[in-house]
């Protein structure tokens, strides 16, 4: 190979290595980073939904309207047109006003007009409202030892003298309910302080009286929709009834918005609602299938 040729390879050697060299140093191309699209100006600015609050309210309402069946015929009809939950206290009368009086309530439902009134007079509700009406009854056994049927079906004063002079077995709510205001009228026109074994305060609702009447064989006074509700279950009859001392009013109260944080609104919608013709043709309709007759009267003045 001559000189000249030599020269040439090595000059193309050369600029192979410088080329491979150039190569091997060159730093691998970044991957480009991706940047996620901008969003809209008016989506970037829109604030997050946030969840819709359950509209609910706590009713301080009596046994008799839950134990009655009332309570839970009218409430699921109420919420799906307002979407309003009625969360239900059942207390006796007494007990539904203090906790109402302790701002643990939003509304009341409840059958003791005089301490309503009085509920109403002492800055605790602004306004109360007749609902319905039923009427108290008096049960006992059916072989009725003290003979009330025969000789007081219609005046329950005579009947709870009866039954003191006999010593018959009574049953007592003995909760400050309305029902048990009624009971201590009644012993009071009569002149009677009830005492002795006889007499048996329950401290209870009035379904739990009503069964504990039928253990004993006693007596008690009942109002008449909770009986009617029980009366397949149970082995007591009516032996006192339709008397003007035994009606039963009930009424509807709003805690006053004025001393504690209620849900306003929303139990005017449940006021408004049950006082309303749909709401009283409800109550109309209530146990007129399963018993031949209406559990309440409605009366809501118009």
């Amino acid at each position: 190979m001559n000189t000249k040729m030599k020269s040439l390879l090595i000059l193309m050697l050369s600029v192979v290595m410088i080329l491979s060299l150039a190569a091997c140093q060159q730093k691998p191309a970044e991957k480009p980073v991706e940047t996620p699209a901008e969003k809209p100006a008016e989506e970037a600015q829109k604030p997050e939904e946030k969840p819709q609050e359950e509209r609910s309210i706590i009713l301080a309402t009596t046994t008799s309207t839950e134990d009655s069946g009332l309570l839970d015929y009218l409430l699921p009809i109420f919420k799906e047109k307002t979407g309003i939950t009625v969360n239900v206290v059942a207390k006796g009368t007494g007990a539904a006003l203090e906790l109402a009086k302790n701002g643990d309530a939003d509304g009341v439902l409840v059958h003791a007009k005089a301490q309503e009134e009085q509920f109403v007079a002492d800055g605790f509700a602004k306004e109360r409202f007749d609902v319905m009406y039923n009427d108290f009854i008096i049960v006992g056994p059916a072989k009725d030892p003290a003979g009330l049927a025969a000789k007081a079906p219609n005046d329950p004063i005579e009947a709870f003298r009866l039954m003191a002079e006999n010593k018959a077995v009574f049953i007592s709510r003995g909760d400050e309910s309305g029902t048990h205001t009624k009971e201590k009228s009644y012993w009071k026109e009569a002149g009677i302080t009830p005492e002795g074994e006889w007499y048996v305060e329950a401290g209870a609702g009035m379904g739990a009286v009503l069964q504990m009447a039928e253990e004993k064989e006693g007596y008690t006074l009942s109002d008449r929709a909770t009986y009617l509700s029980m009366k397949d279950k149970l082995d007591l009859v009516i032996v006192t009834e339709k008397n003007d001392k035994m009606y039963n009013q009930y009424g509807v109260m709003m805690v006053n918005p004025e001393k504690y944080p209620i849900k306003e609104a929303e139990v005017q919608e449940f006021m408004d609602w049950i006082l309303s013709a749909e709401g009283q043709g409800h109550i109309a309709e209530f146990g007129v299938k399963e018993f031949g007759q209406p559990l309440f009267v409605p009366n809501a003045k118009k």
